[in-house]
């Protein structure tokens, strides 16, 4: 039986992508810099390995006999998205594979020294190459799969996100944002000021207390893990996820925040549905979906007043009384719903978050049609920010085109991922307060198990069976409505 062959090629290849991935983790964890090289030529030797497994031409012929065969539904639906992974994945060579995949672990690893310093010069030269072949995979694909380029590399996060839709979605968002964001200042001015949140918070503590809230929304750490790294991400399978977060000494939230992000994703890949692992049906529905989940977790449930009613007694039990002497709920809300411009994406509030993510977006479709040079990236970021959030990075390279992973790694139409995750977490959020009009009270009380069931019905158990519209159709009554983000943020900053 076709079939047959096919799931034990899949799982093959989920074994080699899963060493591949734990590579890719040790090589982010702050290992000795002595073994990059090696570490890179392993990363890259594996993924031209897995990436000629994947496209070999027997791997088409089983999936043409395997859909002309009888089988449940489910399985109908496995041989169908594995067809489109496979016509996806066929638009590369290993050779390029192997060429990519080498450049982009130099370049990362060279990040790595260079951003601290904001040392663009000498970084700008390996960004470069990355660019390059960036767009020669964009060329590829778009070729491969009749798509314009920059659309060709969104496929390969979010399968049928498409600039036509994305662009004018953002453009509403972004006029939004540029009008609402004053307003919401307006409003945190005329409340009373915050007590400050700094002080000595020693990293095993805060590590501590992250475990312990990690623990309470139900990761599980008999199959996942937290350490610490540059740039906090989750990677691995369901049943081995690593994730990271990075912390500062003199504050929590930050770190704290990070760590509740991340754990959004790794529910999502725990939650998914094992005995479809090594099938791309098995997978998350793009990193849309994914960022959803993370967002859900941060933004929407962590920055709830019912959140902090639990937590904050747990903050005052790991990191100590005498730190935080006279600090209420609303002490906390006052910081977490903070509303600054910023530098850094990846610490921005989500008023202005979506504007960094928006920046991105446009600069990356010009870096793939070649209109933008490498050397000229610093010159617009800086307009952008300017014109977005009233900002100048001119001469701070490390806080801004140096501040991101992605490009270094050559994770281009990656970014759109974010904001559209934000307004699929708000949507979700207000379709299970819905059913679940307790949820707070529940939340309180650190009872999560309504929020996880749902999200495990509604969310992960759905993976790849279904488009991203239908799986939030299904999830929430319609398609993707940015009128829930907009509603969600004029609710909690503006009252």
């Amino acid at each position: 039986m076709t079939y047959a062959h096919l799931d034990q090629h899949f799982r093959k290849l989920e074994a080699l992508s899963h060493a591949r991935s734990m590579l890719g983790v040790d090589e982010a964890v702050n290992m000795p810099e002595g073994g990059g090289e090696k570490r890179g030529e392993a990363i890259s030797t594996l993924a031209a390995f897995s990436h000629e497994l994947a496209t070999a031409p027997q791997v088409g012929d089983w999936l043409e006999k395997a859909a002309a065969e009888s089988l449940e539904p489910d399985q109908k639906l496995a041989v169908t998205e594995a067809k489109r992974d496979y016509v996806n994945i066929t638009a590369l060579s290993s050779d390029f594979v192997k060429r990519q995949v080498a450049a982009s672990i130099k370049s990362e690893q060279l990040w790595r020294q260079l951003r601290p310093k904001g040392d663009w010069k000498n970084f700008a030269p390996a960004l470069d190459t990355v660019i390059e072949l960036a767009r020669e995979e964009a060329s590829l694909r778009a070729e491969k799969l009749k798509l314009a380029p920059y659309d060709a590399m969104m496929e390969q996060y979010d399968p049928g996100n498409r600039t036509a839709d994305i662009t004018p979605l953002f453009q509403d968002l972004k006029t939004f944002l540029k009008g609402f964001i004053p307003k919401a200042l307006d409003a945190q001015k005329r409340r009373p000021k915050p007590k400050p949140v700094k002080g000595k918070f020693p990293i095993e503590k805060q590590k501590a207390l992250g475990l312990e809230l990690m623990q309470a929304i139900k990761f599980d750490f008999n199959h996942g893990r937290l350490d610490i790294s540059h740039h906090p991400f989750c990677g691995g399978v369901p049943t081995d996820v690593r994730m990271t977060t990075r912390y500062r000494s003199d504050e929590f939230l930050s770190s704290l925040m990070g760590i509740l992000h991340e754990t959004g994703h790794g529910l999502y890949e725990q939650g998914l549905p094992k005995q479809w692992s090594n099938w791309s049906v098995g997978r998350a529905r793009g990193m849309g979906a994914h960022e959803s989940q993370s967002l859900f977790t941060e933004m929407q449930m962590s920055r709830m007043e019912s959140f902090w009613t639990y937590a904050l007694p747990l903050a005052k039990k790991h990191l100590g009384a005498n730190t935080m002497p006279r600090w209420t709920v609303k002490d906390i809300l006052a910081h977490v719903h903070h509303v600054e411009r910023g530098y850094i994406r990846v610490e921005a509030d989500e008023v202005t978050y979506p504007l960094h993510v928006i920046l991105r977006y446009e600069i990356e479709q010009d870096l793939i049609s070649g209109k933008l040079k490498t050397r000229d990236i610093p010159e617009l970021w800086d307009a952008k920010m300017q014109e977005y959030l009233g900002l100048s990075t001119i001469d701070n390279m490390k806080d801004g085109p140096m501040q991101d992973v992605h490009w270094p790694s050559g994770a281009f139409g990656y970014f759109p991922s974010y904001t559209l995750g934000a307004m699929m977490a708000a949507q979700q959020w207000a379709a299970m307060e819905k059913q679940h009009p307790k949820i707070q009270g529940e939340i309180a009380k650190g009872s999560f198990d309504t929020v996880h069931n749902w999200r495990q019905k509604n969310i992960w158990d759905k993976a790849s069976f279904m488009s991203t519209p239908e799986l939030m159709r299904q999830a929430t009554g319609e398609t993707l409505n940015a009128k829930y983000f907009m509603a969600h943020v004029e609710k909690r900053y503006l009252a």
